[in-house]
C-alpha cells in the first residue's frame, strides 16, 4: 500500500522535474558502490581527446556525497524546478527542456574558463533565479530567520553558501546564466524594437508537446512570446 502511494505521488511529478531529480539522486547513490566522482566531473580534455562525452551531462547530476549539502541542493532543485514546470512552463514542456539545454550550454562554456568541474549547484541556482524573477511579489521566509521578496532568494542562497565555506563562483555562474535567459526570454522581447531570440526548435516541440486540439485556444499570457505575465504573487511557506 505504501509503495503504491509512493508510486502514485512519484508519477504525479512533472516529467522534466521527475527525470532530472531522479537522475541526480541515482548518480549520487551510484557513487557509493559503482562509480567515483572522477568518472563524472567536467574535463574538456577527456571529452575532446578520449571522447568521454557523458561528462557533459554527469557533471550536472552529481552533488557530492550524501549529506547536508546534497539534501539542501535536492530540496531546492526539486522545489523550484517543479514550480517552474507547473507554473510559467505549464503545458510548454519543450520550452522547459530548451531552457535546460540553453542554460547547460552556457554553463559549460563559462565553466571551462573558471575551471568548475561540477555544475549541478549552478544549474539549481539558475532555476531559482528564473522562478524568483517571474514571481517578484512572493514573500519568502528563509529558515524562519529572514523575510524578503522572491527576487532576493538567489542572493540569500549565495550568502548561505558563503557561510558554509563554499565558493560563491558556482552561485554567481548560476545567477549570471539565469539572468541571461530571463533577459532574452522575458525582458528584451517586450522592449521597443525587441524580439524573441530564444525559439524552441521544432523537433523539441514534436517530442515533448501535445498539439492543442482546440483551434480557438487562447494561450495564457506566460505562454506567449515575451515570457511571464506579471501579477500578484502568493505567499509560500509562511
Amino acid at each position: 500500500m505504501a509503495y503504491q502511494t509512493f508510486q502514485q505521488e512519484y508519477l504525479q511529478i512533472p516529467v522534466v522535474t521527475r527525470a532530472y531529480t531522479t537522475a541526480c539522486v541515482l548518480t549520487t547513490a551510484a557513487q557509493l558502490e559503482l562509480i567515483t566522482p572522477f568518472q563524472l566531473y567536467f574535463n574538456p580534455d577527456l571529452i575532446l581527446k578520449n571522447y568521454q562525452v557523458w561528462r557533459l551531462i554527469t557533471n550536472f547530476l552529481f552533488f557530492g556525497p550524501v549529506g547536508f549539502n546534497f539534501l539542501f541542493n535536492m530540496i531546492f532543485l526539486y522545489r523550484y524546478c517543479r514550480m517552474l514546470e507547473e507554473g510559467s512552463f505549464r503545458g510548454r514542456t519543450a520550452d522547459f527542456v530548451f531552457m535546460f539545454l540553453f542554460g547547460g550550454l552556457l554553463m559549460t562554456i563559462f565553466g571551462t574558463f573558471v575551471s568548475l568541474v561540477f555544475l549541478g549547484q549552478a544549474f539549481t541556482i539558475m532555476l531559482v533565479y528564473v522562478w524568483s524573477r517571474r514571481n517578484p511579489n512572493v514573500r519568502m521566509n528563509f529558515f524562519g530567520l529572514l523575510n524578503f521578496q522572491a527576487p532576493f532568494l538567489p542572493w540569500v542562497l549565495m550568502g548561505f553558501s558563503l557561510l558554509l565555506g563554499n565558493s560563491i563562483i558556482v552561485d554567481l555562474l548560476g545567477i549570471a546564466v539565469g539572468h541571461v535567459y530571463f533577459f532574452l526570454e522575458d525582458v528584451f522581447p517586450n522592449q521597443p524594437g525587441g524580439s524573441r531570440w530564444l525559439k524552441t526548435p521544432s523537433i523539441l516541440k514534436m517530442l515533448f508537446d501535445t498539439p492543442e486540439e482546440d483551434v480557438n485556444y487562447n494561450p495564457l499570457p506566460e505562454e506567449r512570446p515575451g515570457g511571464f505575465a506579471w501579477g500578484e504573487g502568493r505567499r509560500l511557506g509562511g
